[in-house]
């Protein structure tokens, strides 16, 4: 039986679709250069998905007809972090829990792990970067130690998912993603697709068995989630765990949540024996001193949290020519900003002088909200005026020295009245030099600000 020969290999041009039987660089029709490539042959095979009936479980039913009742929520133990995934953990949710190296993702997960074996559930902490006898150790320092919960250091995603169907748990952490392979995908841990593959194995194991899982993520120098993106679009719940390593504040928040809001935020406190919930932070962000010329306190927004946040100021003269700018936990380009309006609107002379400007306690206070704490405490620093512990200022600048309303204003000024401040310097005040003269009037002997010529 003769064999058949292959047909020859086609050049087609992309251009004009002029075709010949050798490659040549020039199509002979339109005469463009580059343009000729080899067609790919034709197979002959069509691949058809056959349609399935679906089973009476799985059926499509009206959306009115759909109850929750089957998957109620269950709260960690950590009441922090139950308020950023909306009350609790859902079955079958698979949460993302991402972070820079060294914040305490894996402190916070060792901790609700214990408290969910202290509910009396099994959870299974599969940790790929550390030995089980160093996470021990780290049970023995936080008071993380339970009998329900179980331990494997595991980099194989095989083996892990064995782990899940011999101990049988009600709640899996998995530390990290990145450090998991899977033997069907080519390449190393941390690569694209085995990242993919890591990450449907285990949410399709959630799903199937209504088992929560908590995957802890790696991120870039910028901050964002490693890996490919297609990672946060499988899981149910994106949370971020940040926090300045000079400081013991940690923050998580919710980037995305399928089953609650996103606008929550967690407190957590570190400490030499684990971590610990901060349910009321108002006092971590004020000076306990006296009050000083150079310090406004302001009222930030942390998701639907308001915050009571010192701002401090300090300026001396400068002997270069080019004065320095110096600023940590605000935004240095609206500092910037508003010493140029100080400058221009309200006659308050800073080009030259060295400003420096930070926040108490190393919280970022970015929000446009801190413009006009930044130019009250700025302004007192240079007239040697203190701004009363029972006056907070919350305001937006603009470039004609107006002063804008902020985001959820009402209760920023609840909040205010909650802590005992009697007075809330804001929009109210209409422009930056009433501002400055609403604030004087709280204090007696400080002589308003002078009405000056414009320039």
């Amino acid at each position: 039986m003769a064999t058949r020969k292959p047909a020859p290999p086609a050049y087609v041009c992309t251009e004009c679709g002029w075709t010949t039987a050798k490659w040549v660089g020039r199509c002979g029709e339109c005469q463009q250069w580059g343009t000729v490539q080899e067609q790919a042959a034709k197979t002959g095979i069509l691949q058809r998905v056959t349609a399935q009936a679906p089973t009476a479980d799985r059926a499509a039913r009206p959306i009115t007809q759909i109850t929750t009742l089957d998957a109620p929520r269950r709260t960690s133990g950590v009441g922090e972090f139950d308020r950023v995934l909306g009350g609790g953990i859902v079955p079958g949710a698979a949460i993302l829990l991402s972070g820079e190296p060294g914040v305490g993702k894996s402190t916070l997960l060792l901790e609700v792990a214990a408290q969910a074996a202290r509910a009396g559930r099994r959870v299974l902490y599969a940790s790929a970067e550390e030995s089980q006898a160093q996470v021990r150790l780290r049970g023995e320092r936080t008071g993380a130690l339970h009998d329900e919960l179980y331990l494997a250091s595991e980099t194989d995603l095989g083996t892990i998912l064995g782990h899940i169907d011999e101990v049988q748990p009600q709640l899996v952490i998995v530390d990290s993603v990145q450090t998991v392979s899977s033997s069907l995908i080519d390449g190393a841990a941390g690569q694209p697709s085995q990242v993919r593959e890591v990450a449907s194995a285990l949410i399709r194991v959630a799903k199937e068995r209504g088992l929560p899982v908590i995957l802890v993520g790696h991120v870039t120098k910028d901050g964002q989630v490693a890996g490919p993106r297609v990672l946060e679009h499988l899981v149910d719940v994106v949370c971020h765990f940040e926090g300045d390593r000079q400081t013991s504040l940690r923050f998580i928040r919710a980037l995305k949540n399928r089953y609650g809001p996103t606008d929550e935020v967690g407190c957590f406190e570190m400490a030499g024996d684990g971590i610990s919930e901060v349910p009321d932070p108002s006092g971590l962000f004020l000076s306990q001193g006296a009050t000083e010329p150079g310090t406004c306190v302001a009222i930030s927004l942390e998701g639907r949290r308001a915050l009571p946040v010192e701002v401090q100021a300090l300026t001396v003269p400068s002997t270069s020519p080019n004065p320095r700018r110096i600023v940590h936990g605000v935004d240095s380009s609206r500092v910037a900003m508003v010493l140029a309006i100080l400058e221009k609107r309200a006659r308050i002379p800073t080009g030259q002088l060295d400003v420096y400007v930070s926040t108490v306690g190393g919280v970022r206070f970015t929000e446009p909200a801190a413009d006009l704490a930044i130019a009250v405490a700025v302004a007192g620093s240079i007239q040697q005026f203190s701004v009363p512990r029972s006056v907070a200022a919350v305001g937006e600048l603009s470039l004609a020295g107006e002063i804008r309303p902020v985001t959820q204003a009402a209760q920023r000024r609840s909040e205010a009245a909650r802590l005992g401040y009697e007075r809330v310097v804001d929009d109210r005040s209409k422009s930056l030099r009433a501002a400055l003269d609403d604030v004087r009037a709280h204090k007696p002997g400080l002589r308003a600000v002078p009405d000056l010529p414009p320039f």
